[in-house]
């Protein structure tokens, strides 16, 4: 298991702690130039400086010490949501020769179908949040990256045709009450002799890029899922009922 970001709670509270002290030293310096006082200037843009570099050194010096982590088959990643948490897990991965009737043709010989699991943790609640109430999830940044650094996006437009073949996927946004979950089937084009095929689901870059120690920021390791697939899970036929 592992968490994004790792310490949610004082992660946030810092990010505003920051934000609220170099906001009021920037205010300080303006107001300080407005009614021409060189010291409140002085004294405010220092403020605002010192912490700004010290936020920018704990942030960068996290962001350097992360480490990749490569999820296996059931193993949950955990995303904060303010006053809950979702969890998130591959629960199957099958390599199929097609989608069956009506579905797309595989451009690189075969799909990659990902199942992920996405669970609305009831013990995570906060006590200020309504025991029942939905939470529709962030929108997440989903892709596959090989060994060679090849990245795929899910397929769009697989839904259909998965539903014929008796297979129901639920949108990654679809809302969950405390203690639902659900499946999405993540549909990749993927070449057969691809190795070492990863799944990363996380925010995208503009959410929680600036926290400390989140995986969003530009030069942090992520956390994968391992997308290995068991010779017993190769299918040479259409997916079917």
């Amino acid at each position: 298991m592992i968490n994004v970001p790792p310490q949610a709670p004082l992660v946030a509270l810092a990010f505003l702690a920051a934000s609220f002290l170099i906001a009021i030293g920037l205010a300080g310096a303006l107001f300080g130039a407005l009614s021409k006082r060189p010291r409140l200037v002085a004294r405010g843009a220092a403020l605002a400086g010192v912490v700004a570099s010290a936020y920018l050194i704990v942030w960068t010096g996290a962001s350097l010490a992360s480490r990749e982590t490569l999820l296996a088959t059931g193993e949950t990643k955990y995303f904060c949501e303010i006053d809950c948490h979702l969890a998130y897990s591959v629960t199957g991965v099958e390599q199929v020769a097609s989608l069956g009737a009506g579905g797309p043709a595989p451009a690189s010989g075969s799909f990659l179908v990902v199942t992920l699991r996405t669970w609305f943790d009831p013990a995570t609640i906060s006590p200020r949040r309504p025991l029942d109430a939905p939470l529709w999830p962030n929108p997440r940044n989903v892709c596959a990256v090989d060994a060679e650094g090849r990245r795929y996006r899910p397929l769009p437009g697989t839904s259909a045709a998965l539903a014929r073949a008796g297979r129901a996927s639920t949108p990654l946004t679809e809302p969950l009450r405390p203690g639902e979950s659900y499946q999405t089937l993540l549909v990749f084009d993927v070449p057969r002799e691809a190795r070492g095929v990863k799944l990363y689901v996380g925010n995208h870059a503009s959410e929680g890029a600036f926290l400390i120690g989140h995986e969003a920021a530009p030069i942090a390791k992520k956390a994968w899922f391992s997308l290995k697939v068991a010779e017993a899970e190769r299918r040479e036929t259409p997916v079917e009922p």
